[in-house]
């Protein structure tokens, strides 16, 4: 990896989480918080250092108290997405998060920590149903161009989701752990609550809101960290 001159120790100003771990704190979705962005001030330096970390998505946290937030995935910036914004929420202790999309509200809940979104600040995602959980834990990551969420029903009646998550942008991120934005699309489809488990054994937790606005809520936890920037 690439050391980048920011003038400051890596531990000050990059934290590396796993968001939506498993019940046992194992997996998750790896995710860079970059909590005092002054050395990279424009998106070109902030697309470099997302490229070159290589995470699923890498946040930047331009105003810590009022939550606002830049978000990366290693080839594009986003509006909006799930996992950065649960990540950057449990580890700042935020009531509000905002990243371009919107405003975004947080809630704590035991070991969970819960966004308030609309389906609508989603990238768009093919959302492709299977017929059995063990069809969609088969599956090849397809070949690039577009971005699928294979999912199936492991427990109809009880909201049981098993899915798995392929980007197909060509940046390195042939499959994502746990998504945020495709839970949410799949539960404004389905209209009711989800117990999701996606990737390797990463949990994804969702709500509809009476106001058209749904919840996605998980379990965060620090992880090592990456090499030093000095």
């Amino acid at each position: 990896m690439t050391c980048f001159n920011v003038g400051v120790n890596q531990r000050d100003v990059l934290d590396v989480l796993q968001v939506f771990c498993g019940a046992d704190g194992r997996h998750g979705n790896t995710l860079g918080v970059v909590r005092d962005p002054r050395a990279f001030p424009d998106r070109a330096s902030r697309q470099a250092l997302a490229a070159e970390l290589g995470f699923s998505e890498t946040v930047f946290v331009d105003d810590p108290e009022r939550g606002v937030v830049d978000i990366y995935t290693p080839g594009l910036r986003l509006a909006f997405a799930g996992h950065p914004l649960v990540g950057a929420a449990w580890l700042l202790d935020l009531e509000v998060v905002n990243p371009p999309a919107g405003e975004v509200w947080v809630s704590q809940d035991g070991e969970f920590t819960w966004i308030t979104a609309r389906a609508e600040w989603a990238p768009p995602r093919t959302l492709r149903q299977y017929g059995s959980a063990a069809e969609v834990e088969a599956l090849e990551v397809p070949p690039a161009g577009e971005w699928v969420y294979a999912w199936a029903w492991e427990d109809e009646a009880a909201g049981r989701v098993r899915a798995r998550a392929f980007p197909g942008r060509g940046d390195g991120i042939d499959e994502d752990e746990a998504t945020g934005a495709a839970a949410l699309l799949l539960t404004d489809r389905l209209g009711r609550a989800l117990n999701i488990t996606q990737g390797r054994g990463s949990q994804i937790l969702t709500a509809p809101g009476p106001d058209g606005t749904i919840e996605i809520g998980g379990r965060v936890r620090l992880a090592a960290p990456v090499p030093a920037m000095r």
